[in-house]
């Protein structure tokens, strides 16, 4: 007997139009690729046609496919409100969500994040913990912040503090057009050692480049900072010296030639990002919810990430 059409049949059909490929839809839904296959066989399999268009790139539907996206569009949304409303029953209307960063960078997916969220829960409090923060974590034992945004987990997982996974990414060296070091294959810590380092104005263990690669290899190279991105990437298309930024902030300018890119190591420069909460906090509904929002937005929109 054939499988009536499930909720989870919709999601599945809605995140492969926002994602754009199998591949990318797998991550949106936190599923292999082989189960997201299995959900879309099992649909197809239940009306006895194709809902999409294979190897077509973006995704093409076919007219079944469109007409579940239609009914998708217009159930899921009401399925989403009835259920933030009986967390909101349940769990009380209003909350506090104030948000703590140590990354410089955070804000190109972070606004678009929360934008989505105020629709959704117009009466959490949702404010950003002013200045840049060092210690992020500190502020959730202070009871100043809800949520920082980190870029490792704690070693001793810091008790009292859940750690959610966001994203990973490539971790890139910039270098000014037609730089010697462009020749090479990838590039080693030794490479840095007669350059000058730009970076932000943040202590050397928030620097993955240091902390990973230049610091355990004992290469100390000349240093300068900048608390902007784009005044960053001005000093080196300058040739005042090397920065290392997250690909996705920086892809418009390579793309445009304002720098030069080259890979960090034989295998790439991996950074992640991941939301700390304070245990107690992290089952409430809307900070669920926000946390699902930012993996959401970043897949969407960043280029070149990987949902961890």
């Amino acid at each position: 007997m054939q499988s009536p059409l499930e909720l989870r049949h919709l999601k599945t059909l809605v995140a492969l139009r926002e994602a754009g490929n199998l591949s990318r839809a797998a991550q949106l839904l936190s599923l292999t690729q082989s189960a997201l296959s299995h959900q879309i066989k099992a649909i197809e399999e239940h009306y006895g046609t194709p809902v999409f268009e294979r190897k077509s790139m973006p995704v093409s539907f076919t007219a079944a496919g469109q007409r579940l996206l239609q009914l998708a569009d217009g159930v899921l949304p009401q399925v989403a409100d009835a259920e933030r409303d009986v967390a909101r029953l349940v769990a009380g209307r209003s909350g506090a969500l104030r948000i703590a960063v140590e990354c410089h960078t955070c804000f190109d997916w972070l606004m678009p994040s929360m934008d989505a969220f105020r629709v959704r829960w117009p009466e959490v409090e949702l404010d950003i913990v002013s200045g840049f923060h060092a210690d992020p974590v500190g502020l959730l034992h202070q009871d100043r912040a809800e949520l920082a945004i980190v870029s490792e987990l704690a070693e001793d997982e810091e008790e009292g503090v859940a750690f959610l996974p966001l994203f990973s990414f490539e971790i890139v060296a910039l270098l000014p057009r037609a730089h010697a070091l462009l020749a090479k294959p990838s590039l080693s810590a030794a490479d840095f050692a007669d350059q000058t380092l730009i970076t932000y104005p943040v202590p050397d263990e928030m620097l993955d480049l240091v902390r990973r690669v230049l610091a355990p290899a004992g290469v100390s190279p000349a240093r300068r900072t900048s608390e902007l991105t784009v005044a960053i990437l001005q000093l080196v298309a300058s040739g005042r010296g090397l920065a290392a930024l997250p690909l996705w902030a920086v892809k418009g300018y390579l793309d445009r030639g304002y720098v030069a890119r080259q890979r960090i190591g034989d295998g790439g420069l991996t950074g992640r990002l991941y939301a700390a909460v304070p245990a107690r906090l992290q089952e409430r509904p809307y900070i669920r919810e926000f946390v699902s929002l930012m993996r959401e937005t970043s897949l969407l929109t960043l280029p070149d990430v990987s949902l961890l």
